[in-house]
């Protein structure tokens, strides 16, 4: 009696058991088919094994237990006839060669897994390049946005420097204009080489920038022009000194001998300080034997017209900032400076004199 129950009324063994016999009758048909068309050696048994049917079973409250039915060994290999393929027989008994393209399809597997694995490892191979460029690129935006924040951080000082420069000073700063007012002519050293410098170390640090060009030229770059009141030359017979004067007490005027500070002080003045300064020990060390100068010794001082006699009245060494030196002192005074000591020269001799024809 056959079971009529719905499929999804089977359980898994008895869907098996069903699909078994399906795949059977299938296989015989087929079988049958290749026979008619000579594709196989051996024919189909007269009498083949009947499909067994599925046992009796009722639908009732308790479990159903089916025996499934006894099938047939897998197929078993054959001997191998002369000459020919290897044949295998199948459950109902029929042949079949063991054929290359047999072989071929059954070696798809191994090659399958190979392209498989090696698609795998390419892919791999891939994520790993892309990891490292999305680094490498991680990075240089990094550094690019540390740089790009440099930049700014620079531009919003020099933008804030430029806006404070702008504000008005609620106290007004004096300005100097001259390099003489913060440090006395003359300075100057020696490189490695022997070759005599200025001495921009002598200029205070907050104002060396400013003033170390007037080293080699003063603010005042047109010396006034010469008139019957200049001075010319000096004359120090106590130390042999016979030298003409030239305007102004930068490094370029002192090249040329005896350097008038350009303070507006001409020697017919009634009042007034005459500052007149040379070096001790280069450009012809005018002023070498300045230190042996004593109290009442005179020198002169001529213009184009006429000659005026000073006499010394005291003498000091100071420092190179000590600028007061060069102020007025009440009525017509002269005053001689020059570096010390020889070779040394961080230090300067100053020599007062006041005038004796007035």
């Amino acid at each position: 009696m056959r079971d009529k129950r719905q499929v999804d009324e089977l359980s898994v063994d008895e869907l098996e058991q069903v699909l078994a016999i399906r795949k059977r009758r299938e296989r015989e048909s087929r079988m049958q088919r290749l026979q008619r068309a000579g594709r196989v050696v051996s024919p189909l048994p007269a009498d083949p094994i009947p499909p067994p049917d599925l046992p009796e079973m009722r639908v009732s409250s308790t479990a159903v237990k089916v025996e499934p039915p006894t099938l047939p060994l897998a197929s078993t290999p054959v001997a191998l006839p002369a000459g020919g393929a290897p044949q295998f027989e199948d459950e109902g008994g029929a042949t079949f060669r063991y054929t290359p393209a047999a072989q071929a399809k059954a070696e798809n597997p191994e090659r399958a897994r190979f392209w498989r694995r090696f698609t795998n490892q390419l892919l791999l191979l891939i994520e790993v390049a892309a990891i490292g460029a999305i680094a490498i690129l991680g990075y240089q935006m990094f550094m690019s946005i540390g740089r790009l924040e440099e930049e700014t951080t620079a531009a919003q000082e020099l933008a804030n420097q430029m806006r404070q420069a702008g504000l008005p000073t609620l106290v007004p700063t004096p300005q100097i204009q001259l390099i003489n007012d913060v440090v006395l002519p003359g300075g100057h050293v020696f490189d490695s080489s022997g070759q005599a410098l200025p001495n921009f170390e002598e200029i205070p640090a907050a104002l060396r920038s400013a003033l170390a060009s007037q080293f080699f030229a003063p603010l005042i770059s047109a010396p006034p022009p010469i008139t019957a009141e200049t001075a010319l030359w000096i004359d120090i017979p106590a130390i042999n000194v016979s030298q003409g004067i030239v305007p102004g007490t930068d490094w370029e005027a002192l090249k040329q001998g005896v350097g008038q500070l350009l303070n507006g002080v001409r020697p017919g003045d009634p009042s007034g300080n005459v500052v007149l300064s040379a070096h001790n020990d280069i450009y012809g060390e005018v002023f070498k034997d300045i230190d042996q100068l004593q109290v009442g010794d005179e020198f002169t001082v001529r213009t184009q017209s006429d000659v005026f006699t000073y006499r010394v009245t005291e003498t000091q060494i100071v420092k190179p900032t000590d600028v007061q030196v060069l102020d007025p002192r009440g009525g017509a005074t002269a005053t001689l400076i020059s570096c010390y000591p020889y070779r040394v020269n961080d230090k300067r001799y100053i020599v007062f004199a006041d005038r004796v024809n007035l």
